[in-house]
């Protein structure tokens, strides 16, 4: 067998029987394999939307994403969205073609130096150099992906390694060869906390991007074991995330923070004392050297416990603990009340505004059996994040970066097959890949694209009013684009509201088509609501 069929055998051996491509001369081999084996290639139309798909996948399935992309360009188009993957700390694995070893240096098609490019966005980087090693390079970067702080890793695929014949047998690990390596906190670590946690009037929990309710269904659990609030952060807003309400006055009441993985960098506005208790004391978990370090810079003497262990490990060390001789209720109520905080700003001019848009939607999950809640970024997207709830979500996350959205939505529905999806976008996001709808529809694969349409890039264009004035807007506007016209033209379903009375309709017809769904409603260019 070739090293293309070691892989994949690999691949199949850990679980993994679905991945997410484009197409490409390097890579032929590794399909190749993947029909021989019966791993699904779900191909796409750009291969940043392969890496966007396989960062959802991950997110909802719980395991790791893989995405397998061409070389040279093929890669470079790759690597955008594994920073989106390494800040949302999502194990996400990117096979990429590469030119043989064989002709290093002499020129060969797409030959590229691919992991200095790779390698700063990355956990782990290989570019393996005989075909008898592919199963061990796997193994090895699926357990790196999958410990400590999570996130991506990428293996380069040399064109004559993959090509490569080996023995039948080759394939020398098992499913213990992927395992993540557990780090748990050690008994006095946890007694530390609890301590703390028992002696604190106003403790809070801050959990990093893997603990949120999704993907870390325990979390009202811990919160019930330690009595105490968790708020899992998640957006590159922070502290202003519209989502948490009024967090920045939970905070400056709070006199303990427990920090689960929570990396102290600008979305905690570095630690510093605004919005903080002045005299409140930290506790930081964190796996990473790095952001351990980055912890003692910021926090300086409030720091009191830096614990080198993994976040999802001692969440469930706290649970089977369990706090005793705490009585924190008041105080969980309170910071209930003051995250649940919303600023609806109805008031509408002409159109319909963002939280009318929002408020309908909801209503769609409601009546959905299961639904997964998709959110992109801007200031749409943050409205979305505010006002909406679902069983299941996914955003943008703290990179910031736009336009996932509508490939996260079509992951989404391979990972929760029964599952109505609702993925909401602003017009401006909706444009980076707005060609995967015809992936959703070549793929059979339902799901429901609203998209707020303001004309607008509507975070840049607040940011020009606020900063420089009404007289200062450049390089925002977008027009009235029909894009429920062009997903209909892809061979998905298309809805185009302007008015009110025209949402629940359209919204209900969306989801009864069965297919991948477009509805371009027109709305107030609203900033984003803020309960600072």
């Amino acid at each position: 067998m070739r090293g293309a069929d070691l892989l994949i055998q690999s691949l199949v051996e850990a679980g993994i029987t679905r991945i997410f491509s484009l197409s490409g001369n390097q890579i032929m081999p590794v399909y190749d394999a993947c029909l021989a084996a019966g791993v699904e290639i779900v191909h796409t139309r750009h291969e940043a939307a392969a890496v966007y798909m396989a960062e959802a996948y991950a997110q909802l399935t719980g395991q790791v994403g893989v995405a397998l992309v061409t070389a040279g360009a093929g890669a470079t188009n790759a690597v955008g969205p594994l920073f989106s993957a390494s800040e949302s700390e999502t194990p996400l694995l990117l096979l990429t073609g590469d030119s043989p070893v064989a002709q290093d240096g002499m020129g060969a098609f797409q030959e590229m130096a691919q992991l200095p490019v790779i390698e700063p966005l990355v956990k782990l980087s290989l570019r393996p150099r005989k075909a008898s090693g592919l199963s061990s390079d796997f193994a090895q970067a699926l357990q790196a992906a999958r410990s400590g702080r999570q996130g991506p890793v990428h293996i380069a695929l040399p064109f004559d390694i993959v090509e490569e014949i080996v023995p039948e047998n080759s394939l020398s690990i098992s499913a213990a060869s992927f395992q993540r390596d557990h780090s748990v906190p050690g008994a006095q670590d946890i007694s530390s906390i609890l301590r703390a946690l028992e002696e604190a009037q106003r403790p809070v929990v801050l959990c990093g991007p893997s603990l949120n309710a999704t993907r870390f269904p325990a979390l009202a659990e811990l919160a019930e074991a330690i009595d105490a609030p968790v708020i899992p952060m998640e957006s590159p807003r922070g502290l202003k995330d519209p989502a948490l309400g009024g967090v920045q006055r939970v905070l400056r009441r709070a006199d303990l923070i427990l920090n689960l993985g929570k990396r102290v960098d600008f979305t905690l506005n570095f630690g510093n004392d605004t919005p903080f208790h002045a005299d409140a004391t930290w506790i930081v978990v964190q796996p990473c050297k790095v952001e351990r370090d980055r912890a003692h810079r910021n926090l300086g003497a409030r720091l009191t416990h830096s614990i080198d262990a993994e976040a999802r490990d001692t969440a469930q060390a706290l649970i089977k603990a369990g706090l005793r001789g705490s009585s924190h209720q008041g105080w969980r109520a309170e910071v209930a009340d003051l995250l649940a905080q919303r600023n609806r700003a109805d008031a509408g001019e002409v159109k319909i505004t963002p939280a009318q848009l929002c408020a309908a939607v909801q209503r769609q999950i409601h009546k959905a059996d299961e639904a997964v809640l998709v959110c992109d970024g801007g200031e749409f997207g943050q409205w979305a994040q505010a006002m909406l709830t679902a069983p299941a979500r996914i955003i943008n996350g703290i990179s910031g970066a736009i336009g996932g959205g509508l490939c996260y939505g079509i992951a989404a529905r391979f990972a929760r097959k029964n599952a109505t999806v609702f993925s909401l976008m602003g017009d401006g996001t909706v444009g980076f890949h707005f060609a995967e709808f015809e992936t959703a529809a070549r793929e059979g694969v339902p799901n429901v694209v609203v998209i707020g349409n303001d004309q607008r890039w509507n975070a840049e264009h607040q940011i020009q009013m606020r900063d420089y004035g009404a007289d200062r807007l450049i390089g925002c506007q977008l027009s009235q684009a029909r894009y429920d016209l062009a997903a209909q033209a892809l061979g998905g379903h298309g809805e185009f509201v302007t008015e009110l009375g025209q949402l629940d309709a359209a919204l209900d017809r969306a989801v009864a088509s069965g297919k991948p769904a477009c509805v371009n409603v027109m709305i107030e260019g609203l900033p984003a609501p803020s309960f600072s």
